[in-house]
């Protein structure tokens, strides 16, 4: 899989002149706007890179954009890609060991979820503290390449500490509403039913999703602090829970995706 992986990032580099990004960001669900304000230098199709999955969900574009995002190199993911597609979870982590041999020293990963917390509302940006894995396994699941990282990778610091307190002071700053709390990763691809919403919050979770939890172990696995945020797109909370749709889900978070924006182009700024 290294080899894999390595021939990958070499095709990157040449086509984009060995551009070396600093940050690594995974968009998510109806959040993929961001990339506008990425001044683009490169930018690669999904289906134009050697051994790289194809997204297939709407919302989620399918390209790998290099540019400076508040003067800083970056490398976006405008689209991921999600183990109900029948990808492997080895498959949804590709990116992430591509971006780390492409240079990145910190990951950026946005998702849009479900909140089971009570306290949440609509449209609330969650930041993520921590999360609990509720996919069917684990991406390191299988042989060890050290040169990635340990057999058993510590996984006691998920979301890095430092880049939280720095989002606390900004949004302060920017009168931006946040909430704070746990992701539960799940395997989807449909929506919980209200026992499954029930289940979740039970087990301390603020929100559910179907991504992120893979990409965030690869990460840590590697060594690379995350800060990852949520948009809270519909609710799973007794008496608030109501059909909902793909559609719904995507509207909701181009809504948000403006705030999303604004913090994570000024931790980036005072990184």
């Amino acid at each position: 899989m290294y080899e894999l992986i390595d021939s990958t990032a070499t095709f990157i580099k040449q086509k984009t002149n060995n551009f070396a990004p600093e940050f690594g960001i995974i968009l998510g669900t109806g959040l993929g706007g961001l990339v506008n304000e990425i001044e683009a230098e490169y930018i690669l199709p999904y289906e134009s890179i050697p051994n790289f999955p194809i997204s297939t969900v709407e919302g989620h574009s399918g390209k790998l954009i290099f540019g400076k995002l508040s003067g800083k190199n970056v490398v976006a993911m405008q689209g991921r890609f999600h183990y109900y597609e029948g990808y492997t979870l080895q498959q949804v982590i590709f990116p992430v060991r591509v971006m780390k041999l492409l240079g990145i020293q910190r990951l950026f990963v946005s998702n849009a979820s479900g909140g089971v917390n009570p306290d949440f509302e609509i449209g609330d940006l969650m930041i993520q503290t921590d999360h609990i894995n509720l996919f069917p396994g684990n991406p390191l699941i299988g042989a060890n390449d050290k040169r990635f990282g340990p057999r058993f990778p510590d996984m006691s610091e998920p979301y890095d500490h430092k880049m939280i307190a720095l989002a606390k002071t900004i949004v302060e700053e920017l009168k931006i509403k946040v909430v704070y709390g746990i992701y539960v990763g799940m395997s989807g691809p449909t929506f919980e039913t209200p026992a499954e919403y029930k289940y979740v919050r039970n087990i301390g979770g603020d929100t559910v999703g179907m991504s992120t939890v893979p990409e965030v172990i690869a990460a840590r696995h590697m060594g690379i602090p995350v800060f990852a945020m949520s948009v809270i797109t519909d609710l799973g909370v007794p008496g608030k829970i109501v059909e909902v749709s793909h559609a719904e889900v995507q509207k909701v978070a181009e809504i948000a995706e403006k705030k999303m924006t604004l913090i994570i182009k000024e931790i980036i700024k005072q990184l």
